[in-house]
């Protein structure tokens, strides 16, 4: 099936527009134009399927089942819900709050806040047709990792005491219910197929009207890179003997916000270019989990010392990371 979409591009970019495929336009519309239908179709068929899936799962179910659970578990839950309950920027303080008040810890909260917008269902499936399994398990793993020991850091240096006063007022509040009884689970009415359905193309409009346009900007950052940028000229320059080139794609990669979808593609490119792994996946995490539109969201409830702990322990551990996959 993925061959049909380069027999499209073939057909639009060299055929109908009659550019050359030795021209570096050519080339690079040839890439955007492929990547870009074959991301879209992809993002309409798995999220649609996904959520048939999850119609049942929402976020007051994942907080439900968190209270109360152990520090260890915690972390791995709320890291593996993180994962599979993915949020926007937007919704990041209510998540906040409503994990506080329940009275489950900071680092618990983190753990899930940190993982959710560097891992999604959808974000994985792209990676599995784009790049392989190999390299998906990779960037999952990773990206649970960097969830679970931020969250331990965070509760290990007690990060509540810098919480903004409607965060701790909220966290105390939960921290004095009663821990012998556990919340549990609030059970929702099953669901008719045709509710899954209407809820599933619903999901569908929603994420898609919401993540379209950083497919476009991130297949045609990847589609310059691919295009215009001379082979070997990025290996030469962000290659495996400069040490300072991981710290540099995390330094670069703040600024350029993007989400986990749009990222993808930009990722192809520079692994198709000769930039080394860990150098790639380093800037990719920067630029999807160290976002200023996500800090400037959780000021609200966050202190700036907190702020700025998390935005370091994200950058040291992706810089580790890199420089461990480049020796690797």
């Amino acid at each position: 099936m993925l061959s049909l979409f380069t027999e499209l591009a073939d057909w639009l970019v060299y055929q109908l527009l009659g550019l050359s495929e030795q021209t570096r336009l050519g080339q690079a519309l040839h890439f955007f134009v492929e990547d870009t239908s074959k991301i879209l179709v992809l993002l309409l068929v798995m999220i649609y399927a996904i959520a048939l899936v999850r119609a049942s799962l929402d976020v007051e179910r994942v907080r439900q089942y968190l209270a109360g659970k152990s520090r260890f578990s915690g972390y791995v839950l709320g890291s593996s819900f993180g994962a599979i309950t993915p949020f926007c920027s937007c919704s990041s303080i209510p998540v906040f709050l409503g994990f506080t008040s329940a009275g489950i810890p900071v680092g618990i909260t983190m753990a899930f806040l940190l993982t959710s917008p560097l891992i999604n269902e959808v974000a994985v499936l792209l990676l599995l047709s784009l790049l392989g399994w190999k390299l998906t398990l990779l960037y999952v793993v990773i990206g649970l990792v960097i969830g679970m020991l931020g969250g331990w850091i965070l509760d290990s240096l007690k990060a509540e005491r810098w919480l903004q006063p409607l965060a701790a007022k909220a966290y105390a509040m939960g921290q004095d219910q009663p821990q012998s009884q556990p919340v549990q689970p609030q059970s929702r009415p099953s669901m008719t197929l045709a509710q899954r359905h209407e809820f599933a193309t619903s999901e569908t409009r929603e994420i898609v009207g919401r993540v379209w346009k950083w497919v476009i900007i991130g297949v045609g950052i990847g589609a310059g890179l691919h295009g215009f940028v001379p082979a070997g000229w990025l290996q030469a320059n962000l290659g495996d003997g400069q040490w300072w080139s991981v710290p540099s794609a995390v330094l670069l990669g703040i600024p350029l916000y993007a989400n986990a979808t749009g990222v993808i593609p930009v990722m192809e490119s520079l692994l198709l270019q000769g930039v080394p792994l860990g150098t790639t996946l380093a800037f990719c995490m920067s630029t999807v989990a160290a976002s200023f539109p996500e800090f400037v969201m959780l000021k609200q409830v966050m202190q700036w010392r907190l702020l700025a702990l998390l935005m370091l322990m994200l950058l040291t551990a992706f810089t580790l990371m890199g420089w461990l996959l480049n020796l690797a």
